[in-house]
Order: C-alpha cells, then sequence, then structure tokens
C-alpha cells in the first residue's frame, strides 16, 4: 500500500504557522486569570489547557465567543498539573451527584483530563443549566462527562467503553493526529465530483466516493447482503467483484482516504469498513453515538456468523477494534470539519437508532450536498420523520428502495390490525408465527406495536413473545440514547417504563427446544432476509407446519431466502448441523405485511422531495433496483424542475 501523501517543507511551515495563529488568538482573548498553557487541535475540536479553568466555567461566553470568533468546536479543561487526585475527586462527585442519579461506574482518564460517569439518569449528573458538571469540574478541576447506562445490560456498550478507556493513550494521539490533518491549509478547490462505489441501481454494497483536488471523503461503505451472510473473499462476490465497494476501481490508494463517513450501522453501509482498517486505512470515521455501538455489535456478529457457517470473514475482531478506536462520534446538527475544506452535519434519518443524512458543505459556500442514508418520512413508532430543512443544497442524492409506481404500502392504521389478526388467528389454531427482523431498526418498531396491541393489560390471549438473536442487546443500545426516539418512547425510558422491558417478551437463552416444547407464540428473531441468523434456524423446524405463519414485515433483495419463499418456492435447500444440505419442504403459510419498512415508499419519497428545503438543483438516485431508481429520477425531475439522473456504480460526475 502506498503511504499517506505528505505535504513538502514549505507546506508544513504553513500549517505550523496556521495553527500557532490560531492558538495566539486564543491566548489572546481568554481573560489572564484563566491561565492558559496551551491549545492542541484534537480531531476536529481545538481544547484548551488552562491553570484556572474554573474562571471560563463561571463565564460561559467567554468559550463561546471564542468558538465563534475561530469558527470551531471550542473546548477548555484543567491543565493535568491542576488536577485533583481521583481518590479525592471520587469523594467530591459523589456529595455533588444525588444518590437517586444511580451511578453505576466512574472512570478517571488522565489523557484527556476527563472523568467519565456512567449513571442511570445523567440528567441528575448534569443539573440544571449544566449546574452539577460545572460543580464537579470546579472542584476536582476534571472536566466531567455523563455516559447513560441503559436499563438493559448490554454487552456491547460495555466493550465499547471499556475499549474506549483502556486506549485512552492511543486515542489522544489519534485524534491529535486528525486534528492535524483537517487543519492544513491549501489553496482554494476549483472541483468537486462523486464517484459511485456502490448501492446505485441497486441495494447493498452502499458507497459514494466525493472528492476535490485536496480531498477524498467516502459515504457508507457497505457489503451487498447475500454474501456478507457467508462470508467470502474480497475477490469472489456474487458474480465476481459485485459484493464488495468498487474502491479498487476508484485510482485511488485506501491511504488517500482522508475520512469516513457513516449513515447508520446497517451492515450493507457498514460492512466493508473493518476491511479497510485491514489493508492500512488508519484515518478517521464518523458517525453518530449509536451507529457506533450498533456496528460493534453488527460486524463482530457477522463475524461469528460467517464462522459458524463454515466461511473465511473479510476481517476478524481485532480489524473490527481499530476501526473503533478511529471513530469520531457527532451529534445531529453539530457541524464538523472533516478536512480543511469540507464540513460535515447530520441530520435526523428516522430510518434505525442514530441514523443520519449528510449534510456536506465543500468550501466557502463553492458547493452542498444532501445525502439520505437509508431514511423514513412517514410515521414509525421509534422516531421523528427525517429532516427536510437544510441550509443549502446543491445536489440531493436520495435513496430508491421503494421508489417505483407500484410501491405504496399501507398505512400503519391498517397493517396493525392486519399483523394482530393474522398473529391471533395462528395462535387459535395452535400454530407459531415466526417474523424474521433486522435486529436494528424493525425489531424494535415491531416490539413496540405488540407491545401497544398486546400490553399485559390486554393480552387476555397470554400471547407469549419470544426474542431470540441479537436482538435483546440492540434493544438494550436503544436505551442508551432515548434522546434518538420520539418524544413519548424517550419518557418512558427515562421514566422507568421502557416498553421493551414489557414481561409479555420472553428473551430465548441457550436451547431453543423450549420455545418448540411450549405451543402457540410468537417468535421475533434476527436474519430479517432469512440469509442467516436465528430465523433460519427456527424456520428449519417450522418449516413443515401447516399451522404455522411466517411473516415478512421488511424488505429482502433478490437473491436471499426470504424473497424467494415470498415468492412461493415450495422447497428449499439448507445446510443441517454438520454442514451437509437437506431438502426443506414449506408447508408453513407465508404471509408479507407491508407497512412496517424503516424506508419511505413512494409517496413518502415524493412528500420528502416536495418539502425539502432548499430545493435541490441536480438530484441522484441510489439505493434501490435499478428500475426502481429511474423510476424515481424521473419522478423527482418532474416534481422539483432539476436535472435528476440515476447514475450506474463506477460513474464519475462533476458536481461543481
Amino acid at each position: 500500500m502506498e503511504e499517506k501523501k505528505t505535504t513538502n517543507g514549505n507546506g508544513n511551515e504553513q500549517e505550523k504557522k496556521h495553527s500557532e495563529d490560531i492558538f495566539k488568538k486564543i491566548g489572546e482573548m481568554l481573560p489572564g486569570e484563566v491561565g492558559f498553557v496551551k491549545a492542541e487541535f484534537e480531531g476536529p475540536d481545538i481544547v484548551v489547557y488552562a491553570k484556572n479553568a474554573k474562571r471560563a466555567y463561571e463565564d460561559d461566553s467567554v468559550i463561546r465567543n471564542i468558538a465563534v470568533s475561530i469558527k470551531k468546536k471550542l473546548i477548555i479543561r484543567s491543565d493535568s498539573s491542576m488536577l485533583m487526585q481521583p481518590e479525592k475527586a471520587l469523594e467530591i462527585i459523589k456529595q455533588l451527584v444525588p444518590q437517586e442519579a444511580g451511578i453505576t461506574n466512574i472512570k478517571f482518564v488522565p489523557e484527556f483530563c476527563e472523568v467519565y460517569i456512567e449513571t442511570m439518569k445523567p440528567g441528575l449528573v448534569i443539573g440544571k443549566g449544566g449546574s452539577t458538571l460545572k460543580a464537579i469540574a470546579m472542584q476536582t478541576n476534571w472536566t466531567p462527562k455523563a455516559l447513560r447506562t441503559p436499563t438493559m445490560h448490554s454487552d456491547t456498550i460495555s466493550g465499547v467503553r471499556q475499549l474506549m478507556f483502556n486506549e485512552a493513550e492511543f486515542r489522544k494521539k489519534f485524534l491529535l493526529n486528525v486534528g492535524k490533518n483537517v487543519n492544513k491549509t491549501i489553496a482554494k478547490s476549483e472541483w468537486f465530483k462523486a464517484t459511485a462505489l456502490g448501492g446505485f441501481r441497486e441495494v447493498g454494497r452502499s458507497s459514494l466516493l466525493l472528492e476535490t483536488p485536496s480531498s477524498k471523503v467516502i459515504i457508507d461503505c457497505g457489503l451487498s447482503p447475500e454474501p456478507s451472510a457467508r462470508g467470502v473473499q474480497a475477490n469472489q462476490g456474487r458474480d465476481g467483484n459485485d459484493a464488495f465497494p468498487y474502491l479498487d476501481s476508484a485510482n485511488i490508494s485506501i491511504n488517500d482516504i482522508d475520512a469516513v463517513m457513516l449513515t447508520h450501522a446497517h451492515m450493507d453501509h457498514i460492512g466493508f469498513v473493518p476491511y479497510l482498517f485491514k489493508f492500512g486505512y488508519n484515518g478517521p470515521v464518523y458517525c453518530t453515538p449509536p451507529t457506533r455501538d450498533l456496528a460493534a455489535l453488527l460486524l463482530n456478529d457477522y463475524i461469528r456468523l460467517v464462522q459458524r457457517n463454515g466461511g473465511t470473514p473479510l476481517y476478524d475482531e481485532k480489524d473490527v477494534r481499530k476501526m473503533l478506536l478511529h471513530m469520531v462520534t457527532r451529534d445531529y446538527n453539530e457541524v464538523t470539519n472533516i478536512t480543511d475544506e469540507l464540513k460535515l452535519t447530520y441530520h435526523n434519518a428516522g430510518h434505525v437508532l442514530g441514523s443520519a443524512t449528510v449534510h456536506l458543505h465543500a468550501g466557502e459556500g463553492m458547493y452542498n450536498i444532501v445525502h439520505t442514508g437509508d431514511m423514513k418520512y412517514g410515521f414509525t413508532r421509534l422516531f421523528d420523520s427525517a429532516i427536510t430543512k437544510y441550509p443549502r443544497i446543491d445536489a440531493l442524492f436520495t435513496e430508491s428502495t421503494y421508489g417505483g409506481p407500484n410501491d405504496i404500502t399501507p398505512n400503519r392504521r391498517d397493517s396493525e390490525p392486519e399483523l394482530m389478526n393474522t398473529i391471533r388467528r395462528t395462535i387459535q389454531n395452535g400454530g407459531k408465527v415466526l417474523i424474521p427482523l433486522f435486529a436494528l431498526g424493525r425489531s424494535q418498531e415491531l416490539m413496540m406495536t405488540l407491545e401497544a396491541m398486546l400490553g399485559v393489560e390486554e393480552n387476555k390471549e397470554n400471547i407469549p413473545v419470544y426474542l431470540d438473536g441479537m436482538i435483546l442487546d440492540c434493544t438494550a443500545i436503544h436505551t442508551a440514547y432515548p434522546e434518538y426516539l420520539k418524544e413519548g418512547l424517550r419518557n418512558r425510558i427515562l421514566n422507568n417504563r421502557s416498553p421493551f422491558e414489557n414481561p409479555m417478551f420472553e428473551v430465548v437463552k441457550g436451547e431453543r427446544e423450549q420455545v418448540f416444547e411450549k405451543g402457540p407464540a410468537v417468535i421475533l428473531a434476527s436474519g430479517g432476509m432469512m440469509n442467516g441468523g436465528a430465523s433460519v434456524e427456527y424456520f428449519k423446524r417450522l418449516a413443515d407446519g401447516e399451522k404455522n405463519q411466517l411473516i415478512f414485515v421488511g424488505y429482502n433483495s433478490a437473491n436471499s431466502l426470504g424473497r424467494r419463499l415470498q415468492n412461493g418456492v415450495s422447497e428449499v435447500a439448507l445446510p443441517d448441523e454438520d454442514g451437509h444440505l437437506q431438502q426443506i419442504k414449506v408447508k408453513m403459510n407465508i404471509k408479507t405485511i407491508e407497512g412496517f419498512s424503516g424506508h419511505s415508499d413512494r409517496r413518502q419519497l415524493m412528500s420528502f422531495l416536495e418539502n425539502i428545503r432548499p430545493r435541490p438543483h441536480t438530484v441522484f438516485t441510489m439505493h434501490g433496483e435499478e428500475q426502481k431508481c429511474e423510476d424515481l429520477a424521473r419522478l423527482a425531475g418532474r416534481m422539483l424542475h432539476a436535472d435528476a439522473r440515476a447514475p450506474m456504480n463506477l460513474d464519475t460526475i462533476r458536481l461543481k
């Protein structure tokens, strides 16, 4: 692999002077009593270290005014020489934070001069207007950060947080290096172009390369769904190389990439990222905090799934850990310089937990794009609808999963009763209901629906609902980030009334025989397209039962087992415990109930285009089967009076 390109001696001197000028300006703007020690770039932010940081804490306007002046996020911390001994600081924190906050862990991180306080009720650690955090900082000189403890145990969150703590020294060095790269001084770019690396006129391996003369960044880097379940070598896809993004055809080295931005944690958007690190990428990966944790869960599950199926994963757990250590998390609406000329802002996409649309601002007003990722502009029980208001849009890249003229899904007011009637009918006939679900997104949506319609008081039939696969850990992660959920759901979690913890849900631990032996039941099993996961194992046992019911509530890709079953196949060959293929006769009833998708249907896409502001000049469709992308492009062109196209993979488009 090629080394990362470097600037010449004059360039390094210019960058050094640029940094020194910014730091000097900060020092001059700070009141003398703050005791300015130094400033440094830490990732996309600037951190100021001071002898008397409490003076800045007393007057928030000091930091706010400097941040506005230098157009950067500014963080102030006490110099390490001023930090109170952790033992004494621990006592003070416990005195300042009310006991009912439910502190579960406190960790001091000297590399960042921070103390992480994990708690069931972060609001009580923060205090009114941040008063408790300020008191901790002023009395101990440690900068406190409140982290929410999930209401349900999550091995993933515990593991990710412990990794960040254990590798704090590495993280510090990495972020300092990112900061230097982001704050280079370069000539003004004259052009901006996009190359479709995957997910155009198809669903899967989503990836888009954006370039200026000085920057190369990627939005998403995923796998196609069918191979991701089996595990394949990087040069052997479904048909040649069509399982992976066309990075090798983009005429760039992995080390030329300045940054990767992720829209959300589904495998068709993140599944190839650890492979980049396996082969030398050492740059930042930007995402929302929930996306980081969910990516850890799904990527490690992919590795285990492939190994169980006798395949070879593309990467191993150490590559996933390396990716996690290079992740830089940003919240919605937080403007972030990812290179010296590109600014990233995430907005709610309404698709899954932490999913985001990308607003990317190039140059000083040179060009702006919005990339929707996967988005939902319609009702769900989990999230508010995708955002439609942006500062400026020159080009819109929009998903087209259900962009065809016939992709009109039923209203949820009709879908939910149909689901419940189907479940009740099957239970009354003595059968079992299997609902294959993506562990992330549809599982929680179905849990919310079932809880609302079969809650303890209403569930007179006492219908058991079993959860199997990754659903539990995925759901636990939702409880750690209630601020990303709808207000009503958020309030229920914050008030210890989480619908996800309703006693009607029974978690399958260990052997599944109890589920088969106990009679009629609903089974929510991970593996939405049935290319692997718990859903396939249940299907093998339930397929020949004429009283049983298989219900699909989400998308199945063209080559998936789920799509074949939807199309009415009467027999399928699946591996047994020894890996030998066995013929499975399909006698169970199969039904698709639409309306629960995390994607926008045709009408919702039309409404999104109608309401997006400002109107884009150009529209590009992606993430949809070929005909759907073309149909939506024609519709968008007519609606917006814009140049609208459905690019193919490997198309390169000059945007500016």
